[in-house]
């Protein structure tokens, strides 16, 4: 499954950056976008999932996320999630770079995350930015910060930037990996899509793991077609025993 050259280039990496995306979320059940039901079924998700559509009708965005929340809350991380914490103890620099919005890495133990998209579990001012965990949200209140603003899902909308201190950290943790994992993305959505093509850049092997091929299959050093809920826990006993 593992080619010798990877476990000799992990065996002597001392910094490993991993990038992955909706494939291994898939493999705990994450819902897709939309929905599967009910009302959500009449809008696309870019009608909700903006900026314009949550000033103009922000109890019908709460309530599309809170049904979204409630239906992640009901999945848990798989055997990928836990085999890259795992992973992740293994290093001293070690940093997990997600595309994901379902907080799953972070329920598994992984520690230093940077997430692209943000966290649907977690929400901020529309004004001041200040953060919240969980909030509480009625037909009737609608979320307010103490500043007065309202609060929103933190995730990254439509039209919306990515946030900047998180990109630029991604980038330069790909830019310094010895070796650099990218799993379960598609590898087109930018700018996520350009870290695997930086940190081989830079010098990384590069080992891409996905469930079929991608555009930057035939780019990577290594490519595994599988499961990452498979492969990876498969991939920590071959460090550990090699």
């Amino acid at each position: 499954m593992f080619s010798d050259l990877l476990i000799k280039r992990l065996k002597k990496a001392k910094t490993v950056a991993v990038l992955t995306g909706a494939g291994i979320s898939a493999e705990s059940g994450v819902p897709t976008f939309r929905g599967e039901q009910g009302l959500w079924k009449k809008f696309r998700p870019e009608q909700l999932a903006n900026f314009n559509a949550f000033i103009e009708n922000p109890k019908l965005v709460w309530e599309w996320y809170n049904f979204r929340k409630n239906l992640i809350r009901q999945v848990k991380p798989n055997p990928g999630h836990y085999a890259l914490v795992k992973i992740e103890n293994l290093f001293t620099d070690f940093c997990l770079i997600t595309q994901n919005v379902d907080n799953l890495h972070r329920l598994a133990g992984s520690r230093r995350i940077y997430e692209l998209h943000g966290n649907i579990m977690r929400n901020r001012c529309v004004d001041c930015n200040k953060q919240f965990d969980e909030i509480l949200f009625d037909d009737e209140n609608l979320p307010r910060c103490d500043c007065g603003g309202l609060i929103r899902p933190d995730v990254v909308w439509y039209g919306e930037s990515l946030p900047d201190d998180v990109l630029t950290k991604s980038f330069a943790a790909a830019d310094k990996s010895d070796v650099f994992f990218s799993i379960g993305t598609s590898a087109v959505v930018q700018p996520a899509a350009s870290l695997p093509v930086e940190a081989k850049r830079a010098g990384a092997y590069v080992v891409e793991i996905n469930f079929e091929p991608t555009v930057i299959t035939n780019y990577v050093d290594e490519s595994i077609i599988g499961k990452s809920g498979k492969i990876l826990p498969e991939l920590m006993k071959r460090i550990l025993n090699d």
